[in-house]
């Protein structure tokens, strides 16, 4: 299995590099990787050697215990190894170790392959936003109650 590690400001190449197939009013930018590494934030790699099979970043907000997970990505050659699962884990046990209680994400209405591993984690819709991202398309907005301590097999 991959190991999973804290993101630096030296793996900014990686993170964008990641972002590649996205739409790109979907991608970031230098910039704010920059800034987000610098936040309040966790934003977690995925490394197999020295590639970068996937990331994910969760957001947190001071004095608040509910976290967001604002996105999991995994590079193309990667998929269907469990990388998603392991950085889905392991943003919980993050999310659980600064005290959150519960995890929020937003996802693409078109993005079958996602909502079926959220809801393989227990995460239930919410709610729909109509015309959530910039071309227009709904988000399903999930959530996932967080109990109990980390788990041991991350």
């Amino acid at each position: 299995m991959a190991r999973i590690r804290p993101a630096t400001q030296d793996d900014i190449g990686a993170l964008v590099a990641l972002e590649d197939g996205f739409p790109e009013e979907d991608r970031f930018s230098r910039r704010t990787w920059q800034r987000l590494l610098r936040g309040n934030t966790a934003i977690i790699l995925s490394q197999s050697g020295d590639a970068t099979l996937g990331a994910a970043i969760t957001l947190f907000r001071k004095g608040n215990r509910t976290a967001r997970l604002y996105s999991i990505i995994v590079a193309d050659t990667a998929r269907g190894k469990g990388i998603s699962d392991q950085l889905l884990k392991e943003s919980e046990d993050i999310s659980r170790q600064r005290t959150c209680t519960l995890m929020r994400l937003e996802v693409r209405e078109s993005n079958a392959r996602a909502i079926r591993l959220y809801e393989r984690h227990s995460y239930r819709v919410m709610a729909r936003a109509v015309q959530y991202y910039p071309d227009g398309e709904a988000a399903l907005k999930m959530e996932k109650p967080l109990s109990g301590i980390p788990s041991e097999d991350t």
